[in-house]
C-alpha cells in the first residue's frame, strides 16, 4: 500500500482543500485500474459543515471518484496526513480554541482499511491557533504541525497505537511582511520533511520566507538551520511548496501573488537558493486570484498549481535545468 502516485491522483488532490489519498490494491500504476481512498477535510471556511471527514473510492484508470460517505466527525478537519503504515491518519483542527485553552489541535485516527472509516483515538491541543498543514516524518514516529497564528511550528510523538504524545519541540517563525493586511506576522501555511528527514521546511505566508529548521528524528526536536531562510518576493505569501522527485529542487506556490517561486536546493547542509518565479495566471486575466496547491508529478517532468478565483489549474513543464517553462498552460476546473 503506497501514498497515491499517479498523475491523474495529482488533479483530484489539486481540486479539494485538504485531500489524502491510499493505495488499497495491486501495483502502483494507472494502467492496472488499481483503487485508492479519498479522504477530504471540511473546515467550516470552505462553505461546508466544519464538523467532518469523507472518505471516497478513486479509480485511477477511469478517473471516477465515487462517495462512500462520512468517514467520522471531527472538529473543523483542515490539513490531513497518513502515517507510513497506513493503519492511521491525522488531521489539523483549524480552530482557535482548545477546551478553554488557546490554540488549535491535531486528532489521531485509526483507518479501517476495508470500509474507509476512521476511528478517533486521542486529539492533543496544539501551541497556536487555526493549525493549517501536517505531515508525518519518514520514520513514522512523528507528525510535524504548522500553526497559522502564533507562528509556531511543532513536532508530536507518535505512540505505537498511532495516539499522539505531548509536543517534544516547538520552534516559532518571526517578522512581517509587505502587505499589512495579510502579512502582520508570522503565518506558516505549511511545513515539509526534506526527503533525507533532515531539514522541515514552513511556508511563512506572513514573513515571505521559507524558514528551514534542521530535525533530529531522534529526539523529535527542531533547531534553525544555518542560513535559518530563503526569501520570496515581498508581498508575494508563500502558501505551500513540493519537492522536486530528485530532492534537489522546491516548488512554491505563493497565495497573494498567485505565482510560482522555483529554488535549488543543497540536501547537505538544507541550503534554498531562489531560481525564477512566474505567475500561475495567464496574460490576460484581469480578476481576483489567490494561489492554492501544488504538486510535482512523479517523473519530475511537470508542475501543477491550483488557481481560487480564476478557477484553474495551471501546468507547467520542467525543462533539464529543473526550471519552470514559461508557456504553462491553464486548465479551467469549472
Amino acid at each position: 500500500m503506497n501514498i497515491i502516485p499517479q498523475v491523474s491522483a495529482i488533479f483530484v488532490a489539486l481540486f479539494a482543500w485538504s485531500l489524502i489519498a491510499l493505495h488499497t490494491s495491486g501495483a502502483e500504476t494507472a494502467a492496472t485500474g488499481d483503487e485508492y481512498l479519498v479522504y477530504v477535510g471540511s473546515p467550516v471556511h470552505t462553505g461546508q459543515d466544519g464538523k467532518n471527514i469523507y472518505v471516497f473510492r478513486f479509480n485511477a484508470r477511469s478517473g471516477q471518484l465515487t462517495s462512500l460517505g462520512l468517514a467520522a466527525e471531527a472538529d473543523h478537519p483542515g490539513f490531513l496526513a497518513v502515517h507510513p503504515n497506513h493503519r492511521f491518519l491525522y488531521a489539523t483542527n483549524e480552530i482557535g480554541d482548545m477546551k478553554a485553552q488557546k490554540g488549535g489541535a491535531i486528532s489521531a485516527f485509526s483507518i479501517d482499511q476495508t470500509t474507509g472509516k476512521l476511528t478517533l483515538l486521542n486529539q492533543v491541543p496544539t501551541h497556536g491557533a487555526h493549525p493549517t498543514y501536517t505531515t508525518v516524518d519518514k520514520t513514522g514516529k512523528y507528525v510535524v504541525v504548522a500553526n497559522y497564528f502564533g507562528g509556531t511550528i511543532e513536532v508530536f510523538p507518535v505512540k505505537n497505537d498511532g495516539r499522539l504524545d505531548e509536543t517534544s519541540s516547538v520552534a516559532r517563525d518571526t517578522g512581517t511582511g509587505a502587505n499589512p493586511k495579510r502579512q502582520d506576522g508570522p503565518h506558516p501555511h505549511a511545513v515539509i520533511l526534506s526527503p533525507d528527514n533532515r531539514f522541515a521546511i514552513t511556508a511563512d505566508l506572513g514573513i515571505d520566507k521559507l524558514v528551514v529548521y534542521r530535525f533530529d528524528a531522534m529526539k523529535g526536536s527542531l533547531t534553525p538551520n544555518d542560513p535559518p531562510y530563503a526569501k520570496v518576493n515581498p508581498g508575494a505569501g508563500p502558501r505551500h511548496l513540493a519537492f522536486a522527485p530528485n530532492g534537489k529542487f522546491v516548488y512554491v506556490i505563493n497565495e497573494l501573488h498567485s505565482s510560482i517561486s522555483a529554488f535549488s536546493y543543497s540536501p547537505q547542509n538544507g541550503v534554498l537558493h531562489l531560481i525564477e518565479t512566474i505567475s500561475a495566471l495567464p496574460k490576460d486575466f484581469k480578476g481576483e486570484n489567490t494561489g492554492a496547491e501544488i504538486e510535482v508529478s512523479p517523473s519530475g517532468r511537470f508542475l501543477y498549481a491550483s488557481n481560487r478565483g480564476h478557477n484553474s489549474i495551471a501546468l507547467f513543464s520542467i525543462d533539464a535545468e529543473n526550471a519552470l517553462n514559461q508557456k504553462g498552460m491553464s486548465v479551467k476546473t469549472r
